[in-house]
C-alpha cells in the first residue's frame, strides 16, 4: 500500500493561533498509476504556536492517524510519501539539518518515534511549494476558522 500525506501547519501571528491541515491519499490506487484516492481530510485547531511548531503538529496528528491505520490492516506492505511546504521539516526529518531549536526538538523526537512505530517499508520527506499545498492549507486554516468563530 502507497501512501501520499499533505501536512501544513498554519500560524497567524507566529506564535498565534495555529491548526493543521492533512490530506491522505491512497497512492496505489486501481485507478491507474498516476491516480491517487483521497482517504481522509484532517484538521485540528492547535492553540498558540509558531509555524514551526503547527508544521510538526501536523506531521504527528497524520503520523498518529497512520499508525491507527495500519494497525487495522496488519501486515501490509506500507510505502509513505510525505509532502510539505515547510523546507525546514523536511530537511531536517531527512537528516540534512540538524534540530536546534528547544521548543522544535521534542516534535522532532516524537515524529521519529511515530514514524518508527509505524514500521513503513519506506517513509519519504519531500519539499513542494505552497501551490501544491493547498488543500492541507485550507484545511489548516479552516481550524483556526471554526476555533476562534472567524
Amino acid at each position: 500500500m502507497a501512501m501520499a500525506v499533505y501536512i501544513d501547519g498554519a500560524s497567524r501571528g507566529n506564535p498565534g493561533k495555529s491548526g493543521a491541515g492533512i490530506v491522505l491519499l491512497n497512492a496505489s490506487s486501481p485507478a491507474g498509476k498516476n491516480a491517487a484516492v483521497p482517504v481522509i481530510s484532517l484538521r485540528e485547531y492547535l492553540g498558540i504556536a509558531t509555524n514551526n511548531e503547527a508544521e510538526y503538529m501536523a506531521l504527528i496528528i497524520a503520523l498518529r492517524y497512520l499508525k491507527g491505520a495500519v494497525n487495522i490492516d496488519g501486515n501490509l506492505p506500507l510505502e509513505i510519501a510525505f509532502f510539505s511546504d515547510s523546507q525546514l521539516l523536511v530537511r531536517q526529518m531527512n537528516g540534512a539539518y540538524s534540530v536546534k531549536s528547544a521548543n522544535i526538538l521534542p516534535l522532532y523526537k516524537k515524529s521519529k518515534k511515530l514514524l518508527g512505530d509505524i514500521k513503513a517499508d519506506s517513509a519519504k520527506f519531500t519539499h513542494i511549494p505552497r501551490e501544491l499545498n493547498k488543500e492541507a492549507d485550507k484545511l489548516a486554516n479552516l481550524a483556526i476558522d471554526e476555533a476562534t468563530h472567524k
